[in-house]
């Protein structure tokens, strides 16, 4: 972390000599000596991060390195707040701000000299290496004994085990791979050492081998250890083992794998470099032949074989936890003591189906007197001892963030922030991190796309989950695993990274520090008066309300109360970047919101402003998201929008009565991407709409149809844009939609009101995978424009789209389409679909359409479709599913019923009977 502290200074110096070079007239030359000097002790940061696990002095370095990388941050932030803030920085104040802060860069030019000073003595090298050592020797010392000894305390997991075993025993002709992935102590080795001795594998191979690789591995050692296991040596060779060039060692054992059925395990890969250095020693052999990675890192498994589906295996469930605890704590039963049943399940899902958690905790309770006090005491102590009591959990989920590059880490260090349990919006995370500056450039790429890159790559190695993908497939919401999110909190807190606020107020000031630069509020909203003292350091501030059942008066007198104490933040906070308020009451900002001029984030989804935003907010000029979505209240927009050139995301909907928009002036606003809601206006034509070049995401509400053709007569100008959603007022009617085939990025349009007529499938843009209609009335053969889109993955056909009795999907049509949602189509009786439609059909939905007799017989044996949701059809329509349709869908793994059944998982739909009650 201090190399990234270093590495952002560093940047912000070079971007403030080139961007604000009026206000740093007279100290600029400190400025770049002090930037050189940051920059030359850059390349020793690397090396001493690696090494203060096992050294105390050399943490303290690390430490010393990263506080003046802050203190440097705060002083020129500091400078350049004050001198953006006074209109009267004139020759008579300018003088005294420039000779206070070149004291200060003085004062901190002398630190750093002080800290370099004493790095030879902590013994700090560019680019060493082989410290640390005691932290690798443990883990080889846990993870090295023979792969034929299988623990007995394990969970068999019938599922995986099953999959991998096919997977291994196939008889491709040329040498494959097959991974095990997932995130540090959840099994992988234990589940291959299962497989490493399964009969079947024992009988399908001549010859095998166990490697443990880890992070600091060597070539020769791995070629040496397969050598030896797979006897590739006679004996007099083996004497002379140690003599042979590793090149000779490697052909060797190429030479005898060529000629027989091996399989190689390769545990704990980390790199892809072990992959490319090994890679020439594995040839394709007999039929059959495989190597086996187990790693956290999913880029690694996907390297070594593209063409392989990387084996990712589920955490326990709560039954599963519960059996491998009992086996660990009470020595094989399988059973908890009455008294101790719900303090042990309690316990047991606190290690979130982690399985080397549970083996840990029930091996530290089997040593622990079998009593509710000692097993109490325990319980209020869980986390410690999960994550640093136990050394073995701690190291090796550390492992896993000591790996990350510097930008990473403070990634994932920033997900502590948020509560535990907690679905993350991905798009919300990646703003925030933008608001932050943790991003390195990357060429022409938008900070978005790399966070973007960044987001998925802690997906690949393990550190965040997915929990939804959104219609396109792409990632929407993520999670942490409780113990990876108790890491980031602890890590964070010894970083000064972070600090999370909940529970009494005295206990938490003795322990939080003051340095701390980023918090979150979990508690009660009179909890954080105190945070005043915090406000020289502050960077981030971020609110997770939970709702309180109080009266009408009681809620009013909170909000005042509230109000008065975010006073504070606005007056004292001046280098806030992130203020996240979602959820908090409050009905008014004042004036002071105006001085937040660092505020690159300004959340205030789901708040209760009343009152018109104040027209200081015109002085956050480097916000680049604006979050007004939900705030239900909230009547006009104030027409100082313009001056936030920076502005990135703006975000106003609020359903049925979203704040007036219309009269606000836009045309500065060339760097915003996202404009998913904003009302129709004067903007559209007055340079606003023709400006935003940069733009992604645009829904324009309550056009008329002369706007709708300027609108799109625009489109060639915005050649990013990659969603469109059109709304007309009532009575209007779409204009002939011509134009939109340049929109070679556009893959999401949506249409409310009347389409005069449909454009033809080579009208359309040529990329569009989703279409959303909502009362468009449709002619009668707009079907037949529609299935001949050719990369249209997604259709929804809303309330009044489509208003004929029949509607016929026709041999061969929509060949790309995955999801079909049909909604409030009131007049269809008959749907037919024709043999080979929708050949990629995974997700059907059919919502109220009330005079829908059945479902299409051309759907029934579809071997694609995954699940079909029925909602809100008549008794009749669900009578015949549940009698009927239900039995002939015998592809269909899942059919789901929100009116009146309850949904079913059909394993064995043909045997499930729904009570008639349901049915009325």
């Amino acid at each position: 972390m201090a190399e990234f502290a270093v590495s952002l200074v560093v940047e912000k110096l070079t971007n403030l000599l080139t961007q604000q070079a009026s206000y740093m007239d007279g100290v600029s030359r400190k400025i770049v000596q002090l930037r050189n000097e940051l920059r030359w002790m850059q390349s020793f940061i690397k090396d001493a991060d690696t090494k203060q696990e096992e050294n105390d002095l050399m943490q303290q370095w690390v430490n010393d390195v990263r506080d003046v990388a802050y203190e440097t941050e705060e002083v020129i932030e500091t400078y350049v707040s004050k001198a953006a803030a006074q209109s009267t920085f004139d020759l008579v104040t300018k003088p005294f701000h420039l000779y206070k802060v070149g004291k200060e860069i003085e004062s901190i030019r002398m630190r750093i000299r002080e800290i370099s000073g004493r790095r030879n003595a902590y013994g700090v090298e560019r680019n060493s290496r082989g410290e640390g050592r005691g932290v690798n020797d443990r883990l080889r010392w846990w993870r090295q004994p023979s792969p034929h000894v299988e623990e007995d305390d394990i969970i068999e997991l019938v599922e995986d085990t099953k999959a991998l075993l096919t997977q291994l025993t196939s008889m491709e002709s040329r040498r494959r791979v097959v991974s095990v992935v997932g995130m540090g102590g959840l099994g992988k080795t234990t589940l291959a050492k299962r497989l490493y001795n399964h009969n079947d594998v024992k009988n399908h191979f001549d010859c095998r081998a166990w490697i443990y690789v880890s992070k600091e591995f060597r070539r020769r050692d791995i070629l040496q250890g397969i050598v030896t296991d797979v006897n590739a040596l006679n004996r007099v060779e083996m004497d002379v083992l140690e003599k042979l060039k590793e090149e000779d060692l490697l052909k060797k054992l190429h030479e005898f794998l060529e000629e027989r059925r091996y399989l190689v395990v390769l545990d704990d890969v980390w790199s892809m470099e072990v992959w490319d250095c090994l890679e020439k020693a594995f040839p394709s052999g007999k039929t059959g032949s495989k190597v086996m990675l187990t790693t956290r890192n999913k880029e690694v498994a996907l390297h070594a074989d593209g063409e392989g589906i990387p084996h990712e295996p589920r955490i326990l469930t709560e039954n599963e936890s519960l059996q491998l605890f009992c086996k660990k704590a009470f020595h094989g039963i399988n059973s908890l003591p009455r008294e101790l049943n719900k303090l042990g399940k309690d316990m047991v899902m606190r290690c979130g189906g982690l399985p080397l958690a549970v083996v840990v905790l029930g091996g530290l309770l089997s040593r622990k007197s079998k009593s509710t006090e000692e097993w109490h005491r325990v319980f209020r102590n869980i986390t410690w001892h999960l994550t640093k009591g136990q050394d073995r959990i701690a190291t090796i989920l550390s492992l896993s963030y000591n790996d990350l590059p510097s930008h990473l880490k403070s990634c994932f260090l920033y997900l502590g922030l948020f509560p535990e349990d907690v679905s993350v919006q991905t798009k919300k995370l990646i703003h925030l991190w933008i608001a932050e500056g943790f991003l390195p450039q990357e060429g022409e790429e938008t900070a978005e796309g790399v966070a973007e890159k960044c987001l998925n790559e802690l997906i690949d190695r393990c550190m965040i989950q997915v929990v939804r993908l959104n219609s396109l497939g792409r990632v929407k919401t993520v999670r942490i695993h409780d113990l990876l999110r108790d890491l980031a909190i602890s890590q964070g807190r010894e970083e000064i990274f972070l600090e999370i606020h909940h529970g009494n107020k005295a206990e938490q000031s003795e322990t939080i520090s003051t340095k701390s630069r980023r918090h979150a509020i979990h508690s009660r909203y009179d909890r954080y008066v105190f945070l005043k003292k915090f406000a020289p350091h502050l960077r981030s501030l971020l609110f997770f309300n939970r709702e309180y059942n109080v009266d009408v008066e009681r809620k009013r007198m909170k909000i005042g109360f509230i109000e008065k104490k975010l006073n504070v933040i606005y007056k004292n906070f001046k280098l806030l970047r992130v203020l996240d308020m979602e959820g908090v009451r409050v009905v008014s900002l004042p004036d002071t919101i105006g001085s937040l001029i660092q505020l690159r984030y300004l959340g205030l989804r789901k708040t209760n402003l009343e009152e018109e935003l104040p027209l200081s907010m015109g002085n956050l000029q480097n916000l680049q998201t604006l979050d007004l979505r939900y705030s239900c209240f909230l009547k006009r927009i104030p027409n100082v929008i313009w001056k936030m050139v920076d502005l990135r995301h703006l975000l106003l909907y609020t359903p049925f009565d979203s704040p007036e928009s219309g009269h606000l002036r836009m045309d500065t606003l060339c760097n915003l991407q996202s404009l998913p809601y904003i009302e129709t206006g004067n903007w559209i034509n007055n340079g606003g709409l023709a400006n935003m070049t940069s733009l992604r995401q645009l829904g324009i509400d309550g056009l008329s149809r002369q706007q709708v053709t300027s609108v799109i007569s625009m489109m060639e100008r915005l050649q990013d844009i990659q969603s469109l959603s059109l709304s007309l007022t009532e009575q209007e009617m779409f204009p002939i939609l011509t134009g939109l085939s340049y929109c070679e990025h556009l893959q999401k349009l949506c249409f409310y009101g009347r389409i005069e007529k449909l454009p033809d499938p080579q009208e359309f843009p040529p990329n569009l995978i989703k279409l959303t209609l909502h009362n468009s009335e449709l002619q009668r053969d707009s079907i037949t424009k529609l299935e001949r889109l050719p990369n249209l993955e997604m259709l929804v056909l809303g309330d009044g789209s489509y208003n004929w009795r029949e509607m016929v999907f026709s041999s061969e049509s929509f060949p790309k389409l995955e999801i079909l949602k049909l909604h409030l189509l009131k007049e269809l009786e008959d749907w037919i679909v024709e043999e080979k439609a929708m050949p990629k059909l995974k997700h059907l939905v059919i919502n109220r359409c009330e005079k829908l007799k059945q479902i299409p017989d051309g759907l029934k044996l579809a071997t694609t479709l995954k699940e079909l949701e029925i909602v809100g059809m008549p008794v009749e329509f669900e009578y015949r599913l549940r009698t009927k349709d239900l039995f002939e869908f015998k592809n269909t793994p899942s059919i789901k019923s929100t009116t009146d059944m309850l949904a079913i998982g059909l394993g064995s739909h043909q045997n499930v009977g729904w009570p008639e009650t349901q049915f009325g």
